[in-house]
């Protein structure tokens, strides 16, 4: 693909982002008065206590990391995110979304669900919708901790004041919201292209990577091991997967040797090889 058709592709991503982010506000969350996480969950927070426009506060409060992305990731990304926030920002001043439900339970999963789908698509196309993740790869960077601490941490603070500010009920439903919107950004992200990795430990290793290869068309590596007990000498056999290939696997593997080993770990992204990246970069 092209560097101007990626571009595009990104471009379409991030619009189809911002009118399923704008539904999952408009539509679900701010008719119940629930927030979400991150600085999009800090702006909306912020209306609801002062009652500035949700609009102006999500380019305002975002502003800053969108400086520090500059800084940091580069001029193609800042220019992406800053359009997918301002984008955002319209959608909700001017796009005229109907409330979709009254239901307390129906809006912080659903609501959390588009909002989800939005931040997600937005990553995909090369941006982001909230400078939270920003935020926490620069302090990740400084102090050596994870960024999903560091957003753990943010967000533990944030509904912490949002139970005093807007009441426990409401809280608990904005935490709701945060785990269906996060769910819903992995799965958009990585999709059934989640890639996973395969550890085979087996005497028949040659077999089994035949299978692989014919079976499966994805490649195979070879590790030279060793038997912490026996201290045998043997192939050890590695590959990437989706997880939709995996029971394959297991069950190619388990009709040559029941008794092999088998580990199976995520990947959180894999590039090169007989695998494709799912971002756009």
């Amino acid at each position: 693909m092209t560097t101007l058709a990626r571009n595009v592709l990104g471009v379409v991503f991030i619009l189809i982002g911002i009118g399923s982010a704008g539904l999952g506000l408009k539509g679900f969350l701010l008719p119940s008065h629930f927030i979400d996480g991150g600085v999009t969950g800090v702006s909306m927070l912020v209306a609801a206590l002062s009652g500035i426009p949700l609009a102006v506060l999500l380019v305002v409060i975002n502003l800053p990391f969108l400086v520090l992305g500059y800084r940091q990731v580069g001029w193609n990304f800042t220019l992406k995110s800053t359009v997918a926030i301002v984008g955002l920002a319209l959608s909700l001043a001017i796009v005229p979304y109907p409330v979709v439900t009254h239901d307390k339970l129906l809006a912080a999963v659903f609501g959390g669900f588009f909002l989800g789908a939005g931040i997600g698509l937005s990553i995909r196309g090369g941006g982001v919708l909230d400078g939270t993740e920003i935020l926490a790869l620069i302090v990740s960077k400084k102090i050596g901790v994870t960024l999903g601490d560091i957003i753990l941490v943010l967000n533990v603070a944030i509904f912490g004041i949002a139970s005093l500010a807007l009441g426990i009920e409401p809280a608990m439903y904005s935490m709701l919201t945060y785990l269906s919107a996060s769910k819903t950004v992995d799965f958009v992200i990585h999709g059934i292209e989640e890639y996973n990795g395969i550890i085979i430990v087996s005497t028949q290793h040659d077999p089994i990577r035949k299978a692989i290869l014919n079976d499966l068309g994805r490649g195979v590596t070879i590790f030279q091991g060793k038997g912490g007990m026996t201290e045998t000498e043997q192939d050890i056999l590695f590959c990437v997967v989706t997880r939709l290939e995996i029971p394959k696997v297991k069950r190619l593997v388990a009709e040559i040797d029941e008794t092999a080993f088998v580990t199976i770990h995520h990947i959180r992204d894999a590039l090169g090889g007989v695998v494709k990246r799912t971002g756009l970069h």
